[in-house]
C-alpha cells in the first residue's frame, strides 16, 4: 500500500520509475511557488523584471554550477511565480556533494540534506536550491514565502526535444498572458 502524502491522500510519484536521476543527461525542471503567488517580479512588454526575491533566485541559480562541478545550466528563465531551467548533469560520478550550509551527520533535513536524496541527483540539486533561496528570501523584511512542495521534471532525450524546450523557455515571458501559471488566467 502506498503511503499517504501529509496524511491526507495517496500521491503517485511523478518521477520515472527505476530511473537514476543522477545519470548524465539533460533535465527540464519547473519549480513553482506555493499557490502560484507572484513573488519573483512581473512581466512588462514581454520581458521579466525581477523583484528582490527574483534577484535572489537568479543569484542562487547562477551559483549552482559554481558549487557543483558536475552541473551545467543551459537555458533558464525566472517568471513571476515559477522557474524553468534546463540542467545538465555531466560526470555524475562526483563522489561527495556538500550542501552550502554544511554537512548534516545526524540524518535530519538541515543544510538542505535529506537522507533519501541521492547525492548529485536532480532531487538533491533542486531541494538544495529551494532551501538556500528560501533562507535568503525569509531574511528580507516583512515577507512570507513558500515553494510548491514538489517540482516538475522531464528527461530530455534528443536534440529535437531540447530545441523545443529551449524555445519554450526563451519565449515564456512573451507568452505570460496565456501561461497556465499566470494566476489571473485561473478564473478565465
Amino acid at each position: 500500500m502506498q503511503p499517504k502524502f501529509k496524511n491526507k491522500y495517496k500521491i503517485k510519484s511523478a518521477r520515472l520509475s527505476g530511473y537514476d536521476y543522477s545519470h548524465n543527461g539533460m533535465y527540464f525542471i519547473t519549480i513553482c511557488t506555493k499557490d502560484r503567488q507572484e513573488f519573483f517580479g512581473r512581466v512588462e512588454n514581454g520581458e521579466m523584471v525581477l523583484s528582490d526575491m527574483g534577484k535572489i533566485i537568479q543569484d542562487e541559480l547562477l551559483q549552482t554550477p559554481k558549487i557543483r562541478p558536475n552541473v551545467k545550466l543551459d537555458e533558464w528563465v525566472i517568471m513571476p511565480n515559477h522557474i524553468h531551467v534546463i540542467i545538465e548533469i555531466c560526470n555524475a560520478r562526483v563522489p561527495v556533494e556538500t550542501p552550502r550550509r554544511g554537512v548534516s551527520t545526524n540524518g535530519n533535513k538541515r543544510g538542505g540534506y535529506n537522507p533519501k536524496w541521492k547525492p548529485n541527483s536532480i532531487g538533491s540539486i533542486i531541494n538544495q536550491l529551494k532551501s538556500i533561496c528560501t533562507k535568503r528570501i525569509l531574511k528580507l523584511e516583512n515577507v512570507t514565502f513558500a515553494w510548491q512542495s514538489r517540482f516538475y521534471d522531464h528527461i530530455i532525450r534528443n536534440e529535437i526535444s531540447l530545441d523545443k524546450i529551449r524555445e519554450y523557455i526563451r519565449t515564456n515571458p512573451q507568452m505570460w498572458e496565456r501561461d497556465r501559471n499566470n494566476i489571473e488566467n485561473l478564473w478565465i
